[in-house]
């Protein structure tokens, strides 16, 4: 217990929040998933529960803004817009290139959390570029930017269905023995997001890639 309590200590420390400074570095990382309640929750969400979890232990809010609600959590000179789009999944791509010529953040500040079939559940793959990989919301991205240049963080969610029932699959909730591990998964991957700025791509893929 009293290490457990040691842990959560170490999180909220490590996401407080410091005063404004001119001269701090602004990162967007975006979470991808579906707006709405009967998507929370759900394997598909699985960006959008990252940025829960980190606006959850730095103890902010969002707040409705244009095309998706936005969190800024400021740690070490960096300010980190945190960015849930609201434009569904599948046209992520219009919301990431508004907040990003609004804020004028480069494309290589930029980091993209989704879901992947592909992998096992609770993989996590971070890449500095690459393609969609299937995936509709990455596709969408690299349509509306032209191009496949910024990063992504990939969490597994496994194929684990059924011939024609993938969609089922992708938009159900998580099992109980899922649930059971997905915290920590989660508050691997909100560490990962912060490093990304902190360390850099690189040494953010070497230190957080998850098998």
């Amino acid at each position: 217990m009293h290490l457990f309590l040691q842990s959560e200590m170490g999180i909220l420390d490590f996401f407080r929040r410091q005063k404004d400074n001119d001269n701090e570095m602004k990162y967007l990382i975006a979470g991808l998933g579906n707006m709405g309640a009967e998507y929370d929750g759900t394997r598909h969400n699985v960006g959008f529960s990252v940025l829960d979890k980190i606006t959850s232990d730095a103890d902010i809010t969002y707040k409705h803004e244009t095309l998706g609600d936005i969190a800024i959590v400021k740690h070490k000179g960096r300010s980190f817009h945190l960015l849930k789009p609201s434009t569904f999944m599948n046209l992520s791509g219009k919301a990431i290139r508004y907040w990003m010529n609004k804020l004028s953040i480069p494309q290589d500040r930029i980091l993209v959390i989704t879901d992947d079939l592909n992998i096992p559940f609770g993989s996590i793959r971070i890449r500095p570029n690459g393609s969609d990989g299937g995936h509709n919301g990455l596709k969408n991205i690299n349509e509306v930017l032209g191009n496949q240049g910024y990063a992504r963080m990939r969490i597994g969610i496994s194929a684990d269905f059924s011939r024609g029932r993938q969609v089922d699959y992708v938009l159900g909730r998580w099992s109980r023995e899922e649930s059971e591990k997905l915290p920590e998964i989660l508050q691997h991957a909100a560490k990962a997001a912060f490093a990304f700025g902190i360390i850099g791509i690189t040494e953010t893929m070497n230190q957080y890639t998850r098998k």
